[in-house]
């Protein structure tokens, strides 16, 4: 495969335009009106931040991306699936009211919000692929079912992942909650007791029937009929099926990029991706905080390449000098700052994302100011 373009366009502006305004510009370049027909419906899927968390791709950027879609005939609106964790966007009532409090709104931004796997995390369609994992994944229907995407990533070092790109962005983002239970773990559902209400939801939502209200009114797994699909965690409103997190750093990416699979598929030529490299951050903007930035900002990115723009992003970080009073402080120009920072190499995802054919590592970097 040859390598493939990426469009990059600085914080500093040698020729006094908005940065804002160049990020629409990238979109351009890397072939909006190409992936976008008239009338399409587009996905654009982001992170919208969690109640505290200042890290996350601020709205006015998004109304550019917004504009930009709707001057190439698109009908856009913005996505997110709901949260494995209960947070402030484990369902759609709450995600949305986050969305709106970080400053996501329809007077902002000039688009509406869908969450991707609808009101509880059960709108999924499962999507075959072949991977080392799975042989399906279930992504969230509204980006199913959207007629392309732009995706728009804030780059980020993360705990257990080691990066949060574009990757990350879609695979676990898209994923809805129970696909991000079987991401996170090889899922065997342990019934906490004391926590146990015996509302039943459990054994509604099990998709196999596996698991039913013993004598004594507290949920019961016949794991000889689970297959693991998290749906349960999912559905307790208790926290009696607790979520697991066991896993190892590269079977959690590998997951991770198996689902961007599933999320892509159907979609070649569909899909564009903008990522800013911007308050890099250290940990993921599912936290209620946002530490400082550990290397000085950046630029944006765009490609058509997910592959390609998520290891020009690892690259241009790793370039870049460490800030001082930061978790980035001692490491200097050309060393691996998320692999210092979180102890994983978050290069891997890449790497397999690259071997199940979702795009190339080698890239050519195209300045634009």
């Amino acid at each position: 495969m040859s390598a493939a373009k990426v469009y990059f366009t600085p914080v500093r502006t040698a020729m006094k335009r908005s940065l804002v305004t160049r990020a629409g510009t990238l979109l351009e370049r890397a072939g909006l009106a190409d992936a976008v027909a008239e009338g399409d419906l587009v996905a654009v899927k982001l992170h919208f931040g969690e109640a505290g968390n200042t890290g996350f791709v601020h709205p006015v950027y998004l109304r550019e991306v917004v504009r930009r879609i709707k001057a190439v005939g698109g009908r856009p609106f913005l996505t997110d699936a709901n949260t494995l964790y209960r947070g402030e966007r484990a369902n759609a009532v709450d995600h949305i009211e986050c969305a709106l409090h970080n400053g996501f709104s329809y007077a902002t931004v000039e688009a509406p919000i869908i969450i991707a796997d609808g009101l509880d995390g059960r709108e999924a369609v499962d999507v075959p692929i072949e991977g080392k994992h799975f042989d399906s994944v279930r992504i969230g229907a509204a980006a199913v079912h959207a007629d392309a995407m732009v995706v728009v990533t804030h780059v980020k070092g993360h705990e257990a992942a080691g990066f949060g790109g574009a990757l990350k962005n879609v695979g676990m983002g898209l994923g809805c909650r129970s696909a991000k239970q079987r991401m996170h773990a090889d899922f065997r559902p342990e019934v906490e007791e004391s926590a146990c209400r015996s509302c039943g939801r459990c054994v509604t939502w099990c998709p196999v029937g596996a698991i039913a209200l013993g004598p004594d009114r507290v949920a019961v797994v016949d794991y000889g009929v689970c297959y693991g699909c998290g749906e349960c965690v999912a559905a307790c409103p208790y926290g009696a099926i607790a979520t697991q997190w066991k896993t190892t750093p590269d079977a959690l990416q590998e997951k991770i990029a198996e689902h961007a699979a599933g999320a892509l598929r159907g979609k070649r030529g569909k899909v564009l991706y903008l990522s800013f490299i911007t308050n890099v951050s250290p940990d993921c903007d599912c936290w209620h905080f946002s530490d400082a930035a550990i290397v000085p900002d950046i630029g944006v990115l765009a490609s058509d390449d997910i592959v390609a723009i998520d290891q020009a992003a690892y690259d241009l970080v790793s370039k870049a000098p460490g800030l001082s009073g930061t978790r980035g402080e001692s490491l200097g120009t050309g060393e691996d700052k998320f692999a210092a920072v979180s102890g994983v190499d978050g290069t891997h995802v890449m790497r397999h994302a690259e071997a199940l054919g979702l795009g190339t590592r080698a890239y050519e970097l195209v300045t634009v100011q």
